[in-house]
């Protein structure tokens, strides 16, 4: 489990290879990854957007951004907690995703969510020692 904490919101990350999507041989690989949001401050927020950079295991970088997450645009009163699954497909064994969350509180500020940095490994990625 990956974890940050950012202005009173927790963002876990479980990633999960998925070997049934995946086709190592041709070049296909499938993570979902499960994020729970929870809000652990005093006022309530909405999130807007997210902006994810992934990186796959030969440095090509992809950026995404978008409206809410999964279609939603959750409003999560303090204590609250929303969770979803989304997935990754990559052409390597191996890479990487980080990226952030845009909230907006009742009073109107906007601020940004860290998503924790987290691994994308599938079984078929050579490992090395650092």
């Amino acid at each position: 489990m990956y974890e940050a904490l950012t202005r009173s919101i927790r963002v876990r990350v479980v990633p999960q290879y998925v070997e049934e999507e995946s086709s190592p041989d041709e070049g296909k690989f499938f993570w979902t990854y499960t994020i729970e949001i929870r809000n652990e401050g005093s006022e309530t927020v909405q999130l807007c957007s997210r902006h994810w950079h992934i990186t796959d295991s030969h440095g090509r970088n992809e950026e995404v951004r978008g409206p809410g997450v999964v279609g939603n645009m959750p409003v999560l009163r303090p204590g609250q907690s929303f969770r979803y699954t989304s997935g990754c497909p990559l052409a390597t064994p191996s890479g990487i995703m980080v990226g952030s969350y845009r909230m907006t509180t009742e009073a109107g500020e906007q601020f940004n969510v860290a998503i924790p940095a987290f691994s994308l490994d599938s079984p078929h990625a050579k490992r090395s020692l650092n």
